[in-house]
């Protein structure tokens, strides 16, 4: 007995139109990523474009102004040569400065041993440094001993 072959009606394809988008949604609903709280100087404005592209690329992310990082880095374990203008929190793990989002997806599916990621300074190019020649900055993972090298960026990219 040879089966019936399918066949195309538009009722069929109207409906696979209608659930294609419904089940991508729910697929990425569940890929949420962790929320991120942000620390930084109330009158910075680098580190709004920083936040802003983090929440490009899917971070929810609350800011929190603090016109006293100092303490904040301190706690949080942030060695003084790789502190920067603005501090986050996010799985666990603490990102320092400019770090693309890409990085910060990375560290959390990953789970490297280490406290955090940091961008020391202000790249030109690096995520909310935007303007000018855009420098190759590199990603610092530091925690027990010597940070290391995450990895190398040009912009939001890695190189």
């Amino acid at each position: 007995m040879n089966p019936k072959p399918m066949s195309f009606d538009r009722r069929r394809v109207v409906g696979f139109m209608v659930a294609a988008p419904l089940l991508a949604v729910s697929h990425a609903r569940a890929e949420t990523l962790p929320e991120m709280s942000v620390f930084r100087d109330p009158s910075c404005g680098c580190c709004h474009k920083w936040v802003e592209h983090l929440r490009a690329n899917g971070f929810s992310v609350t800011v929190n102004d603090a016109p006293s990082l100092k303490a904040i880095k301190a706690r949080l374990g942030v060695p003084v040569e790789l502190a920067a203008c603005h501090t986050g929190e996010i799985g666990g793990y603490v990102v320092e400065g400019h770090v693309p989002a890409a990085a910060v997806k990375r560290l959390l599916a990953e789970k490297p041993a280490g406290r955090g990621l940091a961008v020391p300074g202000m790249p030109v190019g690096s995520p909310g440094m935007e303007g000018g020649e855009p420098e190759i900055y590199e990603v610092m993972l530091f925690g027990e001993g010597a940070p290391q090298s995450f990895g190398r960026f040009r912009e939001d990219k890695a190189v």
